[in-house]
């Protein structure tokens, strides 16, 4: 099977938006106290360059949650390999996704940080993929909509591949 990939989004359009949502964060949760919530592994560099364009104090903690394995599917059972450890409780929690797609990671993981008592759980999604959504959820900060296609690339992999592309690609599987 070879691969193909074709450009979606460039380095320097995914900084921009990376820039501009750092600052509307900022600005929503001045004098808050915020924590942030990294997806792993996709997010860990989309969150990394957003929380370098924060204004604002902030916690920073990881969850590592499973649903693809090595396809380009999600299995639609979600389980966690990864537990948070900061203290939530009547905190804002913001999650930081790479990208939302069927929706089930993330109404999963909105429902498992309910039980630790925040005041607040909010997403952020570097890119919001609708064509294949079978939850919807609420995304609060948004990057980029596409509608489709298999992307990888700025920390989206494919098989623990393509994370260290500057840009997204979508990547065609061609037999």
């Amino acid at each position: 099977m070879s691969k193909e990939m074709s450009p979606v989004l460039s380095g320097n359009e995914i900084a921009q938006r990376v820039k501009s949502l750092a600052r509307q964060i900022s600005k929503d949760y001045a004098e808050k106290e915020l924590r942030i919530i990294g997806v792993l592994n996709g997010a860990f560099v989309f969150l990394a360059d957003l929380v370098r364009g924060l204004t604002i104090p902030v916690q920073i903690d990881f969850v590592r949650l499973a649903s693809y394995g090595s396809g380009t599917e999600s299995s639609g059972n979600v389980r966690i390999t990864k537990e948070i450890e900061l203290n939530l409780k009547d905190c804002d929690v913001l999650i930081v996704e790479d990208i939302v797609d069927s929706g089930l990671t993330v109404d999963f993981l909105i429902d498992y940080l309910k039980q630790f008592y925040p005041k607040s759980v909010k997403v952020c999604t570097l890119l919001d993929k609708t064509g294949r959504r079978q939850v919807e959820v609420p995304i609060d900060y948004v990057g980029h909509v596409v509608e489709s296609g298999f992307l990888v690339g700025y920390g989206l992999d494919f098989d623990q591949r393509y994370r260290e592309l500057p840009g997204i690609y979508h990547l065609n599987l061609v037999p």
